[in-house]
């Protein structure tokens, strides 16, 4: 049991180290490491993957505070909206055959790696995150430095956080691959706080998916606890060398590294 604790805060703290060089989406891997690492089923791995991500999710939104980036009022909305959606997605990963759950994880996986690789491939020829701007629904208001909040707002933003809650709860992933390219599309806010306020939602709704879990009686504290303290480790090491080796090679490299797990899970899945 012990030798399982360590093995899972070792895996943890690459989680950290995979968020803090890549940003708000890298704790998706946690779930396949959890599977592969320690042999557990998805319905088990995906609390403690939720656990981990959102502990660290905790700090970042912590730190992202402190700097003033987080627009706490929307993030506790679409939190809100979140925490309701997630019992919603536990419930139907325990009716659904571990199968069908892991291929569901593999499409989302090469989905938020997909655009993870564009991204990085529009920054390596020079195109800012901001190149298209649409019509947003929530701007900020120039004079008291908040978004106006207006119906087509708050629908774009529960529907955001419905989305995101339902993905916890169903497959332990954060939404960060949801919520931030819904606020870069929905809203004016530049991308330091885009990525603030979404650590800070992804930690509120985590909080909720693990209570959730706890109360079902899902959650294995005796391997989460090691992961998710070696994820928020892994993220304070990593953290200061973000800036020196992260970049869009980087992130590429994770986005491959993503394909290979979801062809691995789904192949494991389908024939073992």
């Amino acid at each position: 049991m012990i030798e399982q604790q360590l093995l899972g805060a070792g895996l943890g703290a690459i989680i950290g180290a995979v968020l803090a060089l890549t940003g708000a989406g890298g704790g998706i891997l946690a779930v396949p490491l959890l599977v592969f690492g320690l042999g557990l089923s998805m319905v088990e791995a995906a609390p403690i993957g939720l656990l981990a991500v959102g502990l660290a999710a905790t700090v970042g939104a912590l730190l992202g505070l402190r700097e003033g980036l987080v627009r706490y009022r929307a993030a506790l909305f679409i939190a809100v909206i979140g925490i309701a959606a997630a019992p919603l997605g536990l419930m139907l990963a325990h009716r659904l055959p571990n199968t069908p759950l892991a291929l569901v994880f593999a499409a989302v996986l090469v989905y938020a790696c997909l655009r993870i690789w564009r991204k990085a491939a529009d920054a390596l020829r020079g195109q800012g995150n901001e190149a298209h701007r649409y019509i947003e629904p929530c701007v900020l208001n120039p004079l008291q430095g908040r978004l106006r909040w207006t119906l087509p707002c708050a629908r774009a933003l529960a529907l955001t956080g419905a989305t995101s809650g339902l993905l916890s709860g169903l497959l332990g992933v954060g939404g960060g691959f949801v919520i931030i390219p819904a606020l870069n599309r929905y809203t004016n806010l530049r991308m330091k706080s885009i990525v603030s306020t979404s650590l800070a939602v992804i930690a509120l709704v985590s909080i909720g998916g693990v209570v959730s879990a706890s109360l079902a009686g899902v959650m294995h504290w005796g391997i989460g606890a090691p992961f998710a303290v070696g994820a928020v480790v892994g993220l304070l090491l990593a953290r200061p060398l973000a800036t020196r080796i992260a970049g869009p090679r980087l992130q590429q490299m994770f986005a491959v590294a993503g394909w290979l797990a979801a062809l691995l899970l789904a192949a494991k899945a389908l024939w073992g």
